[in-house]
């Protein structure tokens, strides 16, 4: 045995988490890119809000409908061989996505996007929490989509810019580039925890238990909830700032920008309060009730700096309680099935974020502004917070008969 097993481990900890991190800034750049650079690239494949809604949710739903599928995969075969496949071809299709001259082609690259999307969140999530113990498992949860952010955060910075000199395509070409470079440094050099691998045999079988639970149920709620007030407010959040309040992409991109760089510690934190308090349906409670009052806000205030004050702190909670609600499910069903868990709920998650931009973009087609469908998103959150009181209780009942049965 070596003399110093403890710093190789932390060593390879530390690696694989910033290279996970490090990949997932790349793979959200084609869903983040559509959103910043949208009023263009509608004028250039010439499409209404209602088809660029649509871009959105062609992915979502093979997206979502491959979460199960890739947690099995995880759970399974391991993680690490997974995730790569999932971020080379996002990065690959990305690339594909800055040389498309037409609508269908469009379309057609973000329905095979989300298939390879569907292989980066179960088992990258599953990876990542590995590498953390029992009690800092949110706090993990939550660190994990600070890669996605941090990639929103350059692209909403510097996409403008670029822009301005070359066009919208050569960012997505440029990028796309890079992501395929950092997926091959991840197989390369990260390293897929023990725990992380094949553990007790599961099959999808396991899966389709996971329907059986009440609390799952309440969960998948959440999450639907959850990613489709985070997804419509970040996808269409640019196109209300220059299309109904009139300020330029480049003032958009910068408040976007702002509002990543929020939404990321937050998540972080969010999955820390959650591990201090013990207590995650509070922090999931707490965070849907302010959303609810910021998304009506958002269409109604009229001062622009009180606007971007708004947008900071819808910002800040749009994703603060992402760790603790992926962490509920492992509290009661274990490790075993967690990249399953994962996808289950994620598979809602996304379904969620496909009915609220798709309608958001209905509404804007059919109003002319983003009022309705913004104090609609608040209604929903409203919803959040009552199944958020529902899932504390099943929760406290659920851990007291595991800890009787212990």
């Amino acid at each position: 045995m070596s003399p110093f097993p403890v710093p190789p481990r932390r060593h390879d900890a530390a690696l694989t988490v910033t290279l996970v991190i490090f990949c997932q800034s790349f793979q959200a750049l084609t869903m983040g890119g559509i959103a910043l650079f949208l009023p263009l690239i509608r004028d250039d494949l010439h499409i209404n809000f209602a088809q660029a809604g649509m871009l959105s949710a062609a992915a979502t739903l093979t997206y979502a409908l491959g979460q199960i599928p890739g947690g099995y995969l995880a759970d399974r075969f391991g993680p690490k061989r997974v995730f790569f496949i999932g971020v080379l071809g996002s990065a690959l299709l990305s690339f594909n996505f800055g040389m498309i001259q037409s609508y269908s082609a469009a379309l057609a690259n973000q329905i095979a996007s989300g298939v390879f999307r569907a292989m980066i969140f179960a088992p990258g999530i599953t990876l990542m929490a590995s590498w953390f113990p029992p009690d800092r498992k949110a706090t993990a949860m939550g660190l994990y989509v600070i890669g996605g952010l941090s990639g929103n955060i350059l692209l909403s910075l510097v996409g403008p810019f670029l822009v301005s000199h070359y066009g919208w395509r050569p960012p997505f070409l440029f990028f796309a580039a890079l992501g395929a470079c950092a997926a091959f440094a991840y197989f390369a050099f990260g390293k897929e925890n023990a725990a992380a691998g094949p553990k007790h045999p599961v099959g999808m079988l396991d899966a389709f238990q996971l329907f059986r639970y009440p609390f799952m149920w309440v969960c998948a709620g959440i999450q639907f909830v959850r990613f489709g007030v985070a997804t419509s407010f970040n996808f269409w959040l640019p196109s209300f700032l220059v299309a109904d309040r009139g300020l330029s992409l480049e003032a958009a991109g910068f408040i976007t920008a702002m509002g990543f760089a929020l939404t990321g510690p937050s998540n972080a934190l969010g999955g820390y309060a959650s591990d201090r308090l013990r207590n995650p349906p509070l922090v999931i409670g707490g965070s849907l009730a302010v959303l609810a009052c910021t998304s009506a806000l958002l269409v109604y205030v009229d001062s622009i700096p009180v606007l971007v004050l708004v947008v900071a702190v819808n910002s800040i909670f749009v994703q603060f309680y992402f760790g603790p609600l992926f962490h509920v499910p492992v509290e009661v069903l274990g490790a075993r099935v967690a990249g399953m868990s994962a996808g289950f709920g994620n598979m809602f998650a996304n379904l969620g974020a496909l009915a609220f931009v798709y309608a958001l973009g209905v509404m804007k087609d059919t109003a002319g502004a983003f009022t309705w469908g913004f104090v609609a998103t608040g209604a929903v959150c409203v919803i959040g917070v009552a199944l958020a009181a529902v899932l504390a209780r099943m929760r406290t009942k659920a851990l007291a008969r595991a800890h009787g049965n212990g």
